[in-house]
């Protein structure tokens, strides 16, 4: 199993993840729906695309990339989530969510150590 794949720290990002899913589009949606759907998009495609080999218990992406960029991705979500759930929610959930994103930093420590470990194995001089 990878490194911050276990249930408990995988449920927490993925809990967090959705939150960004939902309110991230919600709190844009009134003032822009075309921003919006960009920044849904902007959540959804690069993980999918994009990942760091071996990171993945079901599998790599199509496109290897560096740890920095999934650390980004995620660090991406947990601000939008508690950015948009400030804005948009009342206050006591808006402390929860807030609570989830901080948990969800602070239980990603490892795997983010793990993912900035990774180097690209580097391609044959052609001579």
């Amino acid at each position: 199993m990878s490194v911050g794949h276990d249930p408990v720290r995988g449920g927490l990002r993925a809990g967090a993840e959705l939150v960004a899913w939902v309110a991230v589009p919600w709190a844009l949606w009134p003032h822009s729906i075309p921003l919006a759907i960009g920044a849904v998009l902007l959540l959804l495609v690069p993980p999918a695309v994009f990942s760091t080999p071996g990171d993945r218990p079901g599998g790599d992406a199509p496109i290897a990339s560096h740890g920095i960029v999934t650390i980004v991705s995620v660090l991406a979500h947990l601000v939008g989530a508690t950015v948009a759930a400030w804005v948009i929610w009342p206050s006591w959930l808006a402390v929860v969510v807030t609570a989830l994103c901080v948990t969800v930093v602070v239980t990603e420590v490892p795997r983010w150590r793990s993912l900035l470990a990774w180097r690209r194995t580097p391609r044959p001089a052609v001579s």
